[in-house]
């Protein structure tokens, strides 16, 4: 990729982020939702429109600010990725699990990356959340140690 980012393919670019199986959020430093993608629409219930520039902690109490706004700073500081697993906190959005049928959760075990976002001047103004959903592995594993431990 030469840096330029043709019109044409802009499109193509949106299209993907909304409908991929992943969630995307965006959020400035204020904790401020930027983007939210189609899977948090689907997962949330929330519309994109009801989420922009909104507090990502006043929509959702249960992540807790104090800890968000320490997630971010490390990422920040390092420069780098960051993560949770669901080993370490078993969701940051509190959604449903929608395969009941083959899963026995109420809830989808999620892990997170944070990704730190910088502007032209290679300043941090954004962090770009990424959640994985992970109840299948996560439900394999209790099992197994559940069994492990019989």
């Amino acid at each position: 990729m030469n840096g330029k980012i043709d019109i044409k393919e802009i499109h193509w670019l949106v299209d993907m982020v909304q409908n991929i199986d992943v969630g995307l959020v965006v959020i400035d430093l204020d904790l401020r939702i930027k983007v939210w993608n189609g899977f948090m629409e689907n997962h949330s219930g929330l519309l994109c429109k009801h989420t922009l520039d909104k507090e990502i902690t006043v929509l959702f109490p249960t992540i807790g600010h104090k800890w968000l706004q320490q997630k971010i700073k490390t990422s920040c500081l390092l420069k780098s990725k960051t993560f949770t697993t669901w080993e370490q906190r078993p969701y940051l959005f509190e959604f449903k699990n929608y395969r009941p049928i083959t899963s026995r959760s109420p809830y989808m075990y999620q892990n997170i990356t944070f990704l730190p976002l910088s502007d032209i001047s290679g300043k941090i103004t954004q962090i770009c959340l990424t959640i994985y959903d992970v109840t299948d592995i996560a439900m394999h594993k209790l099992q197994t140690i559940k069994k492990l431990s019989k």
